[in-house]
């Protein structure tokens, strides 16, 4: 079902008449869009959001940027691989899989790209510099300079200013580069954006940013958009307002447990899972990347096959020991869940009102979804977890007399 895979727009007013062309990233069409000299205006500034800009950007006749919230976004740095390069990953490529798979975030990173040393152990013109290094390399690379970024609130402040002087270097106006400075949260504990010359954007003739929270929109019309400072026509909207992240699309789901109990009741306060893969009282109901394990704070896919890899055992265990039927045991489920709360709650994340958190879905409950102990933890708490017997699961199995006999381990 996928974790971000039911898209979010918040019901604003009056968008239903509006006249022209509404579109939501995480339901683009498959042919395309063609937005040459057309008047779009993009909504959200999010991960999708900062890339759909810097693109629509290039053909549009006019852009205007309505900001929610300013996000941190760092330079992706893409680039051609070298022949070299390539035939040299592939030439170790299982070893380079197998680390992945051990690795804090799923990837495949060598070297020195985790730091060891915490940021204020060194100084100022030596943690500058290995910031200035990491940016200019690309990607999320800064975040991992040293081992207290994530954890520790002043060390976060040095690389969040870090990144707040480029914003401000790049952006010529400065008002706008005023409303682009992301403030109030830690970098990192929102998703971190990557772009391709997204700041560069709010440069051009052709590009209005709109900064919501000190002019908020006070309604859609058939020609456009109002705020309480202007009105844009427009021939297009592009949504880039996210999803209701990791539990909306199995929620909109009628999944029923023992005794008719919907899951979308069970998790009415909160997601409630055992290693993010199943959920009491849901008997065989497998979860692939469900909350409670590290799911969106890895690299997915290394964290989806490890899931379809122990659904697949698991299911040829049940049937090679003739049980029936596998679900958490509630205290086992329980235990799991504050054990996912307390890691979080030592870390940054829940400082910032992110995705993560359900903070973007009005009403959802404010709980940190994912795992956030990293990959390889995970990969190693699960592979005990299976050869005790399954700990922490009830298995059954049809007995003679037609009676269900069941087997809990502790």
């Amino acid at each position: 079902v996928g974790c971000l895979s039911a898209p979010n727009t918040p019901p604003y007013k009056g968008i239903e008449s509006f006249a022209g062309t509404r579109y939501h990233t995480g339901a683009w069409p498959h042919d395309g869009v063609d937005f040459t000299g057309k008047r779009v205006a993009v909504m959200g500034t999010g991960s999708t959001g900062i890339q759909a800009i810097t693109a629509i950007a290039k053909t549009a006749k006019h852009l205007v940027v309505l900001q929610r919230t300013a996000n941190f976004s760092l330079p992706a740095r893409n680039e051609p691989l070298a022949v070299e390069t390539i035939a040299d990953f592939k030439k170790h490529y299982p070893q380079t899989r197998q680390r992945a798979r051990y690795s804090p975030s799923g990837n495949t990173y060598i070297g020195d790209w985790y730091g060891t040393q915490p940021a204020l152990s060194v100084s100022t013109e030596e943690r500058e510099a290995e910031y200035e290094r990491r940016w200019q390399l690309g990607g999320g690379k800064i975040l991992a300079a040293y081992s207290d970024l994530g954890t520790n609130e002043a060390a976060n402040a040095t690389v969040a200013e870090f990144v707040r002087r480029k914003i401000r270097e790049i952006v010529k106006n400065p008002q706008d580069a005023a409303s682009l400075v992301p403030t109030g949260y830690p970098i990192g504990a929102k998703r971190i954006c990557l772009d391709s010359g997204y700041y560069e954007v709010f440069n051009q003739e052709n590009v209005t940013l709109v900064d919501l929270k000190k002019t908020p929109i006070e309604e859609f019309m058939a020609a456009g958009v109002r705020t309480t400072a202007a009105s844009f026509d427009l021939d297009c909207i592009v949504f880039a307002t996210g999803f209701d992240a990791m539990t909306g699309t199995l929620k909109r789901i009628d999944i029923r447990g023992r005794d008719g109990l919907a899951l979308a009741e069970k998790w009415e306060a909160g997601p409630r899972s055992y290693l993010g893969v199943g959920s009491a009282g849901f008997p065989n109901l497998f979860i692939v990347t469900g909350p409670g394990s590290p799911s969106v704070l890895s690299t997915v896919l290394c964290s989806i096959e490890q899931h379809v890899e122990m659904i697949t055992d698991c299911m040829d265990y049940l049937r090679g020991h003739g049980f029936t039927t596998i679900e958490p045991q509630r205290d086992a489920e329980d235990r799991w869940v504050e054990y996912v709360n307390e890691l979080a709650a030592a870390t940054l994340h829940v400082k910032a009102n992110s995705w993560y958190l359900g903070a973007n879905i009005p009403g959802k409950p404010r709980v940190f979804m994912p795992y956030i102990g990293g990959v390889g933890r995970y990969r190693k708490e699960c592979e005990e977890i299976v050869a005790d017997g399954y700990r922490g699961f009830m298995l059954s199995a049809p007995a003679s007399s037609g009676e269900r006999r069941q087997f809990a381990t502790a």
